[in-house]
């Protein structure tokens, strides 16, 4: 059993025309979150994917 949901890419188009993307700003403090979550090296912070 994973440890962790796995989930959809947030850029993938879904049956509907938008993407969640096209909801947040480019100016949306959430992008600042993405940025500094995306440079985290979790392997080292104890997260593993068992995939």
């Amino acid at each position: 059993m994973p440890r962790f949901i796995q989930g959809e890419s947030r850029t993938q188009a879904t049956l509907f025309p938008e993407r969640l993307e096209d909801y947040i700003g480019d100016d949306n403090p959430v992008r600042v979150i993405e940025a500094f979550v995306d440079e985290l090296d979790l392997e080292a912070l104890g997260f593993w994917n068992d995939s």
